[in-house]
């Protein structure tokens, strides 16, 4: 029988570390055996290399780690679910994989810029709750908001290179269409400077919306994972952060526009609702529609039964583009017509490309290692060392 001595603490800690019970680790590693596995097959000293695998296929932490006899220590600095009790949002499995993932990218480019001498401290002022979120939005929007394009995705990107420029670091995460259990939030902030985004390829507008709001947690400090929804900025039970935060998200992308919205007449079906104007708004903020009706029912500009219908048009608007998408891929396909099916690929932030070129220049890296953490082919390299 081939096994192996493990460090069952380490399993444990892991355990503790994606709030995960035991059964549910059973559940999960015994996922299409016939006869699952038990509490004594994996909770020992020695167990089955084969077990040991299913278990790191859960945490993808690679064998060496169980067999480690170094003690884990549960740390504040490791995960936020050591930091916060609760969020927003009961995460599922593939969210807490998410947000652990990136816990560890943030402390290994941390690691690396302290390595290399490459400075990435919080240079903006920390905000409070106190505050006005709508003149704190002017004056970040003096720093952070770049030259407006009305191409969605490129417009997304300049804002991340802003972010960049002041030692706020994006990651996107992207997630396949045949992915098991996706994660059931779009966005977080880890302190004390990284944000996390999932890619909306249908809907860049939500994720710019997204990171302007965790922009929000960022400067207030105050970490949270949560899925955002563009129906609930109105929603009396939002805590006072929440709600500061949406404010604050709204007023950075509405800019001058903000005196628009507010000098409007109440929204009607006699004035079709002010489709016409909103629709521009929209087009020249990326705000979307709905955050805009939103806006108008917080204003009191707008009833929320009128809210409602607009809402349901809006989600069937949505539907029967995507129907009209789906079918025509499959009137092409069945042309012959081959589509452009490749799965996207997250922007990267000038703040990761620098600070991993900092400490390959230093001799911190090798040239495999900085190819694996940019994700590129050793052919790509060039294009990062000039």
């Amino acid at each position: 029988m081939n096994t192996i001595d493990i460090n069952i603490t380490r399993i444990y800690h892991l355990l503790r570390l994606y709030r995960l019970s035991r059964d549910e680790l059973l559940l999960r590693i015994s996922e299409g055996l016939k006869n699952p596995l038990t509490d004594n097959d994996i909770f020992r000293a020695k167990i089955k290399t084969s077990h040991l695998r299913k278990i790191d296929k859960i945490f993808n932490k690679g064998l060496n780690y169980y067999i480690d006899p170094k003690e884990p220590k549960e740390s504040k600095e490791e995960s936020i679910f050591f930091r916060k009790e609760k969020f927003k949002t009961e995460l599922n499995w593939g969210a807490k994989k998410v947000v652990n993932q990136f816990e560890e990218e943030k402390i290994i480019i941390s690691a690396l810029s302290k390595l290399s001498n490459f400075k990435i401290d919080r240079v903006l002022p920390y905000y409070s709750v106190n505050d006005n979120p709508k003149i704190i939005a002017y004056e970040i929007r003096k720093v952070l908001y770049p030259t407006f394009n009305t191409i969605q995705k490129d417009f997304l990107k300049t804002i991340i290179a802003k972010f960049a420029d002041n030692n706020i670091l994006v990651f996107e995460f992207v997630e396949t269409w045949n992915k098991k259990e996706k994660a059931n939030i779009n966005g977080f902030y880890l302190s004390p400077n990284v944000i996390v985004l999932k890619r909306q390829q249908k809907s860049f507008r939500r994720e710019i919306f997204t990171l302007i709001h965790e922009l929000g947690h960022y400067l207030i400090d105050e970490e949270e994972i949560e899925r955002i929804e563009e129906y609930n900025l109105s929603d009396y039970q939002l805590s006072k952060v929440e709600k500061w935060c949406n404010d604050f998200a709204y007023h950075f992308l509405i800019g001058e526009y903000d005196d628009t919205i507010s000098k409007l007449t109440n929204a009607n079906r006699q004035n079709d609702y002010h489709n016409e104007l909103i629709n521009i708004i929209s087009k020249e903020t990326h705000l979307s529609k709905l955050a805009l009706y939103t806006r108008m029912v917080i204003i009191n500009k707008l009833s929320q039964s009128n809210y409602e219908h607009i809402k349901i048009e809006i989600h069937n608007t949505f539907i029967e583009r995507q129907k009209e998408e789906q079918l025509k891929k499959e009137l092409d396909k069945a042309s012959g017509i081959k589509t452009r099916g490749s799965t996207p690929k997250p922007i990267k932030s000038p703040l990761l490309i620098n600070t991993i070129q900092a400490a390959f220049f230093e001799g911190v890296i090798s040239e495999a290692e900085m190819c694996r953490r940019l994700n590129i082919k050793s052919t790509q390299l060039d294009r990062y060392l000039q």
